[in-house]
């Protein structure tokens, strides 16, 4: 099987590398870390990911949530969300771009391992 190519929406730089590395053990294929929300879009719409782990949290002026909006417009892409935010005013909102998961901070390693095997590709 083929590595799933996985682009990181995270703003935090430590989590980003230490979710690149879990990654790269479980050999995915990270193609990209974006730390806000219009440069998850641009990678997105340039390198084409299986799946995107998405935070809700990003740089700039544009959430995660947002992001997700936009590039679930011009891709079919599962996402998943990974975030510290549980708040039913943000799920509701995330839930309407249809995840493919979401995921609460911190999160159990193989939590996220068997969320994105489990992935359904379009």
């Amino acid at each position: 099987m083929t590595p799933f190519k996985v682009l990181i929406a995270e703003d935090d730089n430590i989590t980003a590398l230490q979710i690149k590395k879990k990654l790269l053990s479980w050999n995915f294929q990270v193609i990209g870390i974006a730390s806000s929300g219009d440069e998850a879009v641009e990678m997105a719409l340039n390198t084409l990911p299986d799946v995107i782990l998405m935070d809700i949290i990003l740089k700039g002026n544009m959430d995660g949530i947002s992001a997700a909006k936009i590039i679930l417009q011009n891709l079919e892409v599962p996402i998943i969300y990974l975030t510290a935010y549980a708040d039913e005013k943000t799920m509701e909102r995330a839930r309407l771009t249809e995840p493919q998961n979401y995921i609460v901070k911190p999160f159990d390693d193989m939590e996220l391992r068997f969320a994105l095997e489990i992935t359904e590709q379009p």
